[in-house]
């Protein structure tokens, strides 16, 4: 499969468009294999003067172009690996639909005959469930490569797969925006409204989601959210060829080898749910269930995702820092259930958080301390209507934030950080909040 993605690309005409992690994992592919071959990269933002880059800047065969102003250029190629970041939303992209491709594209075009693969996406849960297929894989002394949105661009490893691995892929909808196959098995976990500043629509980006599942076959087989109302009706359009597998938390009954009552790692009704489509690859995949349910018992939560940071004067802190969507904060203190302050707020993309409201309002958190700009939107909108009993505060930044609920959170109860929105603006990445929630926690001068 490797020499025949290779003979495709050969004589192609290629554009990079985006030069991070993704970006240069594909020029490294290339010049690997064609060391003549003409490359351009596209990025206004590259820095080459930046001592990483100097071994791009020497190569004489590649076209560095800085320049917001590329999307007319972008015809001239036969194929353009656009990062995932990149958004063409408002753009006509009619004319170069055909030539947009990815390193996920080429992958499943590629490799599907050759390898298991298994792809992953949701709004929310796709690195909890595809880190823990990957673990059950790993205990079953599978061959298995766990690649894509998790951090490892596939082209980093393509050389490294052998027929008859597996390969487990979280995917992004910005990857899955313009793939053009699917995975063998496909799963999507839920949609909410995220990323809508990328998108023309909400629908635009649910369609991105259900590319991972819109190409299979008969042989393939589709796991979705039988209760995601959105996915749906999205999918009312698009005619299934596969063995679809609908997962609500009803369908605990079909697994009753697991023991979803056993004390485990794992918190929430919402890794019930991850647990269960976790069950259900097992059973397509015919793995030993006894292997499968000591791995699930014993897996451990992914950083920055209720994750336990310690106990400190009393107090029990979770950091929460992937919560960026109203649905995965209420998930996140129903998981927790004694919850007395909560610090929310990020990045305003357009998010509404009426349902975000109206549970902050009823719920038994009795601190709600709000920061950034939805912080501010949300602690504008429900000061008045909240009880007596409960504490609201505005503050400038998380570091403050956390001051806060040092004083005012009781002892033997939980304060999350569960921002229900992004990180963009104040930190460079979801990762980076987190850490620095960690830090601020552990800071005794706060």
């Amino acid at each position: 499969m490797y020499k025949e993605l290779l003979k495709h690309l050969r004589d192609k005409k290629i554009v990079i468009l985006g030069f991070g992690r993704e970006g240069k994992s594909t020029y490294n592919f290339l010049r690997k294999n064609f060391p003549e071959k003409e490359i351009d990269v596209i990025d206004e933002n590259i820095d080459i003067n930046n001592q990483d880059n100097i071994e791009f800047v020497e190569d004489m065969n590649l076209n560095i172009i800085k320049t917001s102003d590329y999307f007319d250029m972008l015809n001239d190629y036969d194929y353009i690996f656009k990062t995932p970041g990149i958004s063409f939303k408002n753009r006509d992209i009619s004319k170069i639909k055909n030539k947009i491709t990815s390193q996920l594209d080429m992958f499943l075009t590629y490799y599907k005959e050759y390898a298991t693969i298994i792809g992953i996406t949701g709004t929310k849960g796709k690195s909890t469930t595809s880190s823990m297929i990957y673990k059950v894989l790993k205990d079953q002394n599978k061959n298995v490569h766990f690649l894509g949105n998790i951090g490892i661009p596939l082209f980093s490893d393509l050389e490294n797969i052998n027929k008859g691995d597996y390969v487990v892929l979280e995917i992004s909808s910005h990857q899955s925006q313009y793939i053009n196959n699917s995975p063998n098995i496909g799963v999507i976990l839920n949609v909410f409204e995220e990323h809508l500043d990328h998108y023309n629509s909400y629908d635009e980006y649910i369609d991105a989601k259900i590319n991972v599942v819109k190409y299979q076959d008969k042989n393939d087989f589709a796991i979705l959210n039988k209760t995601s109302k959105d996915l749906n009706r999205r999918l009312e359009v698009v005619n299934l060829n596969s063995n679809v597998e609908k997962i609500d938390l009803e369908n605990k009954c079909d697994f009753k080898y697991f023991d979803f009552a056993k004390e485990r790692n794992l918190l929430g009704i919402h890794n019930d749910y991850n647990i269960m489509v976790v069950l259900k690859i097992a059973q397509i995949l015919n793995l030993d269930k006894e292997v499968v349910c000591n791995t699930i018992y014993n897996f451990e939560p992914l950083e920055h995702r209720l994750e336990k940071v310690g106990t400190f004067d009393g107090i029990t802190y979770y950091n929460d820092s992937i919560s960026t969507i109203p649905e995965a904060t209420i998930s996140c203190v129903n998981a927790l259930k004694n919850v007395n302050t909560l610090i929310i707020g990020g990045m305003d993309r357009g998010i509404h958080y009426e349902l975000l409201e109206e549970f902050l309002i009823n719920s038994n958190v009795e601190n709600i301390i709000c920061m950034y700009e939805t912080g501010k939107k949300i602690y504008e909108s429900i000061k008045e209507k909240i009880k007596e009993n409960k504490n609201i505060v505005y503050v400038q930044d998380l570091k403050e934030a956390v001051k806060v609920a040092k004083r005012v959170t009781k002892k033997d109860t939980i304060c999350a950080l569960s921002p229900a929105a992004a990180s963009y603006g104040f930190f460079k990445n979801f990762e980076e909040r987190g850490k620095y929630f960690k830090e601020y926690v552990k800071d005794k001068s706060l």
